[in-house]
């Protein structure tokens, strides 16, 4: 017995197929090769054609089945993950009417601000737990505005992973997670907010019908089932956002539990059991995968957009000489914790959330030429980052978190001794590494949805943890002075 696992990212598509009673990768493949074409007709903007992302899951999905050899009757349950907060419209015959507007298109940010500010910031805080943004709701705002002919059109709104189900499928359908990441959903009346669609003029027939995250969904249509070889009727029983996903992947699942990512950008994301909200909206607030009008399970989410873009600008620009990570990680290991006195703010890929929107720029301080190194840059680079990383969890802190297990997966900047330990120095958290990423999540969550599984530590029993990294109790005073150092360059 298996279960498919579909994740759809902004660069790639993963599908990965795993053996249900064991939890074992059978195969895993990804498409294409080469990041997926992202289109920036203006300054700011971010579009894809869903399309894409089909033809992809289909090249990706193929050669998951070759490699497998397995008959499609043995696939039980398919679960879905996908990039959060892009918008797709369709018609009433579900044709698609444009490309889709995705996460990191910036043209709805002053929709959203207005809303904030006409809505009112303490109602939407208090019951969106979030501003509007420049999230899904901000972004249709703008379509409604500028394209209006498009959006006399539209029978339906979707989310990318909405989408991906409706053309296994046939049938639409969004969760309370993936309204909740749209900012659509009040929290405090359990519904669709009437304060954001009136304000934007949303008519409620735009939205399909509510369905649970884990769940018989839908089921796998004659159509689909012809293009990617699977079996009609197979289970559609799971679909969540990716960072909401990748928490799940990590098994967390209850309050004070820690997921964290750190590519590109990085993430961090912790369970809360109360409606709580910070109230300068530097971190987000959705509904976590096992969110219910019953049992308040909240995802608060930090993400800071200048993470391993740094660590990558310096290996291409200032440590060409240097073959890989690993030797980078090498040489900044030869300075000390703090690297005599230097500091990076690490803030330079644009506006940052946990900054209130400013946009600081990456910096250099305290450098001396007499006594820095090539070694002592990497590291305040990293430990810029790391820094980064507990100025948000102060802010998590703050509403409710207690941050005392970190869990990641052992790819990227967690790949690096320095970027680990001082996490768990500054934070005093333990980090825990596993193996694992959200195309298997997905999968693992699918099984859930179907009941193969009783619960989350049944579906989570074999997952391989690898590494814990504890606190260097002898050197937190000296992380805590370099930390601070950080704070007031930051503050300048």
């Amino acid at each position: 017995m298996y279960l498919l696992g579909y994740d759809i990212g902004s660069s790639s598509v993963k599908v990965c197929l795993i053996e249900a009673s064991s939890g074992k990768v059978i195969a895993s493949e990804f498409s294409p090769k080469k990041e997926m074409k992202i289109t920036a007709v203006h300054p700011g903007w971010a579009e894809q054609n869903p399309v894409d992302w089909w033809t992809n899951l289909k090249l990706a999905h193929e050669a998951v089945m070759h490699e497998s050899g397995i008959h499609p009757e043995d696939i039980k349950g398919i679960g879905i993950t996908w990039q959060m907060h892009g918008l797709i419209l369709v018609d009433k015959d579900q044709n698609l009417l444009r490309p889709s507007i995705i996460w990191c298109d910036s043209r709805a940010v002053p929709y959203g601000e207005k809303a904030f500010k006409e809505i009112g910031e303490e109602k939407c805080l208090s019951h969106l737990l979030n501003s509007p943004g420049n999230f899904t709701a901000s972004k249709l705002a703008w379509v409604k505005e500028n394209e209006p002919e498009i959006f006399e059109k539209i029978d339906k709104i979707m989310l990318p992973g909405d989408y991906i189900a409706m053309r296994l499928s046939g049938e639409i359908g969004m969760t309370i997670e993936g309204l909740s990441e749209g900012i659509f959903w009040d929290f405090k009346n359990n519904c669709i907010s009437e304060d954001v669609i009136n304000y934007y003029g949303i008519p409620k027939s735009f939205f399909p019908e509510i369905i649970p995250t884990f769940g018989i969904q839908a089921t796998v249509s004659a159509t689909a089932a012809q293009e990617l070889g699977l079996k009609e009727g197979t289970p559609i029983s799971y679909r969540a956002g990716d960072q909401p996903n990748n928490a799940l992947s990590l098994n967390v699942f209850n309050p004070g539990e820690i997921a964290s990512t750190a590519g590109t950008s990085g993430v961090v994301y912790g369970v809360l059991d109360k409606l709580d909200y910070d109230k300068l909206s530097r971190v987000n607030t959705f509904a976590h995968v096992n969110y219910t009008e019953e049992l308040t399970r909240l995802g608060v989410l930090l993400c800071i957009n200048g993470t391993g873009i740094l660590n990558s600008w310096l290996k291409h620009n200032f440590a060409t000489s240097l073959s890989s990570y690993g030797d980078m990680n090498d040489l900044a290991s030869l300075s000390p914790v703090g690297a005599k006195g230097l500091s990076i703010i690490p803030f330079g890929n644009g506006a940052e959330r946990v900054l209130e929107n400013k946009e600081t720029n990456c910096s250099i301080h305290g450098i001396n030429f007499n006594i820095h190194t090539k070694g002592d840059i990497l590291r305040a680079a990293q430990e810029g980052i790391v820094f980064s990383y507990e100025y948000g969890m102060d802010i998590m802190r703050n509403i409710g978190m207690d941050i005392q297990v970190i869990r990641a997966g052992n790819a990227n900047m967690f790949l690096s001794s320095i970027f680990r330990k001082s996490l768990a120095g500054v934070s005093n958290a333990v980090i825990e590494l596993y193996d694992t990423d959200g195309a298997v999540g997905a999968a693992r969550a699918a099984g859930m949805g179907i009941g193969f599984y009783a619960d989350s530590k049944e579906a989570f029993a074999s997952l391989e943890r690898i590494a814990v990294i504890e606190p260097q109790l002898e050197k937190r005073e000296q992380y805590l002075e370099a930390y601070s150092r950080w704070k007031q360059h930051l503050k300048k």
